[in-house]
């Protein structure tokens, strides 16, 4: 492999390999090339990349760091090496490795990718007129780059500028119309400002591509003000398996709180630790309930419709049984099998509770407890409930009072709570128990 032409065609199947993810092949391939060659700039390089895929990131830096002590001016590699900086949580660095490789490439349209990863960085700072003026410069090298028109139009409404943001994002739509992950985000961010109607309107746009799609349908019903009577099982199981893998970190950004107070509300009810119940979390997730109920549980069972939440449950080991089911028919399948019923942010995707709240009087032995949390009608509203814009449903106190009641729940509790923040903004919720039979609170 000494001739240059050999090494050459080597590299290039080497990238190949990684762009195919074949990444034995294409490790063993750069491997064999920094053998012949150690400082092989290129084969460093992609050897870099390739660690970063291998999720070995550390070794991916030094790699590209290499690379470049050898061929500083690689703007390719410049713009690698702040992408595995921000997987490293390094933002200032790879903000000076986007500019160091936005500099070397000058009016090249390759610019264009450093400058839009340089867009995304800003917009995560909340820096949106840096964010702008660094897509529109991606832009102006590369007219038909989604990605930089992508930031554009969040860069654009992180300023309120509606109007330019809806110009921008039709654009990216253009650019890659299956890339639905932008047009989601766009229209989150119209709700968040008010623009139901533009945000409605680009939802049926939606579906017109992709009828029967169940999550743009229900976010359709929420703008328009429409009360179905629960987020459909395809909503719950396409979110939440698109969400499962990102999900404990996304809440812990949002300073989620709803597993920890039902534990406390479990302790307030039925006292201290005792390992006898039969507990059921009901819609557990990835089961962030279920290490802080356990020490009540002689048998703690979950339920959820997402196959991604539950193969991030069953690593915790808390859960003597999982199973794919939606919430209702579950608990309607398990009469009197359960002590207690936990239930953390799950109800928020029922409209009318009085369904739910029968399935799990149902599911309860009398003694029995019911613990859940759900999301409150903003003050002044005198609605029973409401569809929100985020896809949740908001439920007044009185309405939840009155299920309980028709459900044959005694003793029920309502308190006022803040589950989580939104958008750095608390979310106004209900912390409710109630009891099944005659029990005695702190028994």
């Amino acid at each position: 492999m000494s001739d240059a032409t050999t090494l050459d065609d080597a590299r290039q199947h080497a990238i190949a390999l990684l762009r195919a993810e074949r990444l034995d092949e294409a490790d063993a391939l750069l491997g064999a090339i920094l053998e012949v060659r150690p400082d092989d700039a290129d084969a460093l390089h992609y050897r870099g990349v390739l660690r970063q895929a291998q999720g070995r990131g550390d070794e991916g830096i030094a790699l590209i760091r290499a690379s470049l002590a050898a061929v500083p001016e690689n703007a390719s590699a410049w713009n690698n090496l702040g992408n595995l900086l921000v997987h490293a949580q390094r933002p200032e660095e790879a903000t000076h490795a986007y500019e160091t490789s936005i500099a070397h490439a000058g009016a090249d349209p390759a610019a264009a990718d450093a400058l839009n990863n340089l867009a995304t960085l800003r917009r995560r700072a909340l820096r949106w007129v840096e964010a702008e003026q660094a897509a529109r410069r991606a832009i102006a090298l590369r007219p038909d780059f989604g990605d930089a028109w992508y930031n554009l139009s969040l860069a654009l409404m992180g300023q309120q500028r509606v109007h330019d943001a809806l110009i921008a994002n039709s654009h990216a739509v253009a650019a890659w119309p299956r890339q639905a992950q932008s047009r989601a985000q766009v229209i989150r961010a119209l709700t968040m400002l008010g623009e139901q109607r533009q945000a409605a309107q680009l939802y049926r746009d939606w579906l017109a591509e992709d009828p029967g799609n169940p999550i743009v349908q229900h976010m359709l019903a929420a703008c328009e003000g429409e009360l179905p009577a629960r987020a459909s099982d395809g909503y719950v199981e396409g979110v939440f398996d698109a969400y499962a893998a990102s999900f404990d970190a996304s809440l812990e950004r949002l300073h989620y709180r709803a597993p920890e107070l039902v534990a406390q509300a479990l302790a307030r009810e039925v006292g201290a630790p005792n390992a006898v119940f039969a507990i059921v979390d009901a819609g557990c997730g990835t089961g962030l309930c279920g290490p802080l109920v356990k020490p009540w549980a002689a048998r703690l069972a979950g339920c959820d419709l997402s196959v991604g939440m539950l193969r991030r449950a069953r690593p915790r080991g808390v859960y003597d049984a999982l199973h794919k089911a939606e919430l209702v028919y579950y608990l309607r399948t398990q009469p009197g099998a359960f002590d207690v019923v936990v239930s953390a942010d799950t109800l928020c995707y029922f409209g009318d509770l009085h369904e739910p709240l029968t399935a799990a009087a149902h599911s309860l032995r009398s003694p029995g407890w019911l613990v859940f949390t759900v999301e409150a009608l903003a003050a002044g509203d005198v609605a029973p409930l409401r569809l929100q814009t985020s896809g949740r449903y908001a439920h007044s106190a009185a309405h939840v009072l009155e299920c309980l009641a028709a459900a044959g729940f005694e003793r029920p509790r309502v308190e006022a709570v803040v589950p989580r923040v939104e958008a750095g903004v608390d979310v106004a919720g209900w912390l409710v128990t109630a009891a099944r039979g005659p029990v005695s609170r702190g028994a």
